[in-house]
């Protein structure tokens, strides 16, 4: 069994999707995507009570094993610290990543979101960052009001070449995603592309494909 770490270097598609609550087929679902290249999957789903977000992620946790995924929940260290996945990702006003770390342990690897330069060069050096996703590179509904660095940032931050994986985020789709890549980046976080498909497994296949050849 290869290592957290190990799988992460080898991740280029993270997705992230709500519980699938209005399409009501999310153990289904997921089997798709991470039988069809999903390397990392994150449940986001705002103002989910903690028993309810527990409850769908081990679900989650249960197609991760199945298919060697990793799992990423969002924001919440307590909840990490329950369910015990492979990755707690933080967002810039969540937790630092000290508390984090003291709440979840040493095994769980922790992502950063970054939206300006001075928060990519922090997230390459700063201690317990084991990946950092840069973005948005386009506005994006999920993050509503948020300016989109573009791909300034995704050149900014390859031309530093970090040692620690990062991907780039933020209403990426099979018709911007060469542009993503010809500006440097080879990891990519998926949202509305794969989530909104009429065949998710496809898209999926698709990306993984696009990415692999890279």
């Amino acid at each position: 069994m290869t290592s957290r770490q190990e799988r992460l270097a080898a991740a280029r598609l993270y997705l992230c999707t709500d519980a699938r609550e209005r399409q009501g087929d999310l153990p289904a679902f997921l089997d798709a995507v991470l039988g069809a290249g999903v390397d990392i999957v994150q449940l986001r789903q705002k103002g989910l009570e903690a028993r309810l977000e527990l409850a769908y992620l081990e679900v989650f946790a249960d197609a991760c094993r199945r298919h060697g995924a990793l799992l990423a929940v969002n924001d919440r260290a307590d909840v990490a610290h329950t369910i015990g996945p492979d990755v707690l990702h933080l967002g810039q006003d969540d937790l630092p990543v000290p508390a984090a770390r003291a709440i979840v342990g040493g095994d769980l690897l922790i992502g950063r979101s970054t939206h300006a330069e001075a928060e990519v060069d922090a997230a390459i050096v700063e201690p317990g960052v084991d990946y950092f996703c840069t973005g948005p590179v386009w506005p994006t509904p999920t993050k509503p009001g948020r300016p989109a660095p573009g791909l300034d940032l995704v050149r900014y931050t390859a031309a530093l070449r970090p040692t620690r994986p990062w991907f780039a985020i933020g209403g990426i789709d099979s018709g911007n995603l060469d542009r993503v890549l010809d500006a440097g980046a080879d990891r990519v976080v998926v949202v509305r592309a794969i989530t909104e498909a009429a065949d998710p497994a496809e898209a999926t296949a698709r990306f993984a494909r696009r990415l692999a050849a890279r």
